[in-house]
C-alpha cells in the first residue's frame, strides 16, 4: 500500500495492478499496428504528466526519472513551455527556415551561439532531432576538410540514421541485418576509470595513445580524418563520466593532425548536467557541437552549432524541410528562459544532493560497483560483486521493474548501468522519494 506521502500529487501513487486495465488495452492494441523494433523496458502507458509526474490510463501516478529519455528538461507540460507553443501555434505553425526568414529562429540561433562552449563565433544549422544534428555535423566536417574519415568511440550512441549509426558503437542490434553502413568509421575505447580500475590521467592517457600509436599506425591516416565525435559524459554507453585530463589531450592531438573535434551534447546538453552543456566542466571547447533531447522540452528539434569560419557550405548543400519549426523553436526559446531562471541551478543541487546520498551505496550494497555523474545525469553501475566488477545487466534489469512496480521510472544505460536523468525540476522531496524506492529495491534484491 502507498505511504501517506505517497497521495501526494507530486509524488507517484499506484492504484491498481501493473498495467492496469485500460493500459493493458492499449499495450494489446500497439502491438498490432506499432513497428517491433521499438524497445519497452516495462509496460508503462502514459496518459498525461505534469512536473515528475506521469499518470496512465488507471490512474496510477509514476515519478518520472527519465524525462521521456532526457527529454523532458524543464518538466511534463510546465505551464510557460505550454504556454509559449500555444501563442506560437496561433501565430504560425510552418513556413520552412531552409526557405524563407522567420525571427524567432534567428533569436535562437543567437541564443545557442552565445551559450556554445567557449568565446568563439557560432553558426547553427536546424534540423529536427540528434541523429539530425549528427548527420549536419558529419557532412559539414567532411565539407570543409576534404577528408571523409572519423573516429567515435566504443559505447557512444550517436543517432540511427546509417550515416550517424555508422559512428555508434553501443549495440550491436542497432546495426544487424541493415548491411554496409557508412565506410571510414573507427572506433577507440572511451576512457572509463571505474572499467579499467586506473588513475584517471593515466586512463586518459592509454584512451588518446590508442587513438595515436594504434589507429594512426595501422588502420587509419591521421591526415585523411576529418573528425573525432565524443560524448562529454557518455550517454547509452553507461553515463561514464571520462577525466579531464581526456579532453585537454584530444584537443591537442585533434589540432596537431588538423582533426575537427565534434561534441555530442544531444543527451548531456541543455543543463542536464548543472551547466549549459557537459562541455564546460572540461573546459572543452568543440569545433562542432549537437544538441536535441531537452533543447525544446518534448518538441522535436536538432541544432549543429559550429565555429562560424567552418560553416562554409552553399545555398542547397544541407537543410531539413522541419528543421526550426517555429513551434519548436518558440518552445526551445522558452526552455532556455526556464534554465537561466534557476533550473540549471536546481540540477546542480539536487544532483549534488543526489550523489551525496547515493555515492556510498557501492559500501552498503553488493551489487553496486560504481555510482558517478554530474548534475542530474547520475549512472549506477550494478556488478556481481566489487571484486570482479563482472557486469550483471539482469540484476539492474530487475531493480528497472521493482522500481516500476513501486511507481518509479528508471531506465538501463549500457549493459549494466541504471541511469537517472529526470526533469529538471526534480525536488528535494521527490529526489529522495526515488533515492528510498531504489535503496529499497538494491536491498530486497
Amino acid at each position: 500500500m502507498p505511504t501517506i506521502e505517497a497521495v501526494r500529487a507530486d509524488l507517484p501513487h499506484i492504484v491498481t495492478p501493473l498495467p492496469g486495465p485500460r493500459a493493458n488495452s492499449i499495450i494489446q492494441r500497439d502491438a498490432q499496428v506499432l513497428s517491433p523494433s521499438y524497445t519497452r523496458s516495462y509496460p508503462l502507458v502514459a496518459e498525461r504528466a505534469a512536473g515528475c509526474i506521469v499518470e496512465d490510463p488507471d490512474g496510477n501516478r509514476f515519478l518520472d526519472m527519465n524525462a521521456g529519455i532526457a527529454v523532458a528538461s524543464t518538466g511534463h507540460c510546465h505551464p510557460e513551455i505550454v504556454a509559449a507553443i500555444q501563442r506560437q501555434a496561433s501565430w504560425l505553425i510552418h513556413m520552412s527556415g531552409t526557405d524563407f526568414y522567420y525571427e524567432n529562429m534567428v533569436e535562437l540561433a543567437e541564443k545557442l551561439a552565445a551559450i556554445a562552449p567557449g568565446d568563439v563565433p557560432r553558426k547553427v544549422y536546424f534540423g529536427n532531432s540528434g541523429t539530425e544534428a549528427v548527420e549536419a555535423a558529419m557532412k559539414l566536417a567532411r565539407y570543409v576538410t576534404g577528408r571523409d574519415k572519423f573516429i567515435s568511440f566504443f559505447g557512444g550512441f550517436h543517432g540511427r540514421t546509417l550515416g550517424a549509426l555508422s559512428l555508434t558503437a553501443s549495440k550491436y542490434v542497432q546495426k544487424k541485418g541493415f548491411g554496409a553502413l557508412v565506410p571510414g568509421v573507427h572506433n577507440a575505447p572511451y576512457p572509463d576509470p571505474y572499467r579499467t580500475g586506473l588513475d584517471p590521467a593515466e586512463c586518459a592517457l592509454k584512451a588518446l595513445d590508442y587513438i595515436e600509436q594504434t589507429l594512426f599506425r595501422t588502420v587509419l591516416p591521421a591526415d585523411e580524418t576529418a573528425a573525432i565525435i565524443v560524448e562529454p559524459v557518455q550517454g547509452e554507453g553507461g553515463y561514464i563520466v571520462p577525466p579531464r585530463e581526456f579532453f585537454t589531450g584530444l584537443r591537442e592531438l585533434a589540432d596537431r593532425h588538423g582533426i575537427l573535434l565534434i561534441a555530442d551534447e544531444v543527451q548531456s546538453g541543455m543543463g542536464r548536467t548543472g551547466r549549459w552543456w557537459a562541455s564546460d566542466h572540461f573546459d572543452f571547447t568543440p569545433d562542432i557541437l549537437t544538441s536535441a533531447k531537452g533543447i525544446a522540452s518534448g518538441l522535436p528539434l536538432g541544432a549543429m552549432i559550429a565555429r562560424a569560419d567552418l560553416m562554409t557550405w552553399k545555398p542547397g548543400a544541407h537543410a531539413s524541410t522541419f528543421g526550426g519549426n517555429p513551434v519548436a523553436v518558440a518552445s526551445a526559446l522558452a526552455t532556455i528562459q526556464l534554465l537561466e531562471s534557476g533550473l540549471m541551478e536546481n540540477a546542480a543541487r539536487v544532483g549534488a544532493y543526489m550523489m551525496t546520498r547515493m555515492r556510498h551505496w557501492p559500501e552498503r550494497f553488493p551489487h553496486v560497483g560504481d555510482v558517478r555523474g554530474l548534475g542530474l545525469m547520475i549512472g549506477v553501475e550494478m556488478v556481481e560483486d566489487r571484486a570482479s566488477r563482472r557486469r550483471a545487466p539482469d540484476y539492474r534489469n530487475r531493480i528497472e521493474q521493482m522500481a516500476f512496480e513501486r511507481g518509479v521510472l528508471v531506465l538501463g544505460a549500457g549493459p549494466n548501468t541504471l541511469r537517472l536523468c529526470p526533469p529538471l525540476v526534480l525536488t528535494v522531496d521527490q529526489a529522495t522519494y526515488a533515492i528510498d524506492v531504489l535503496e529499497e529495491c538494491l536491498a530486497a534484491a
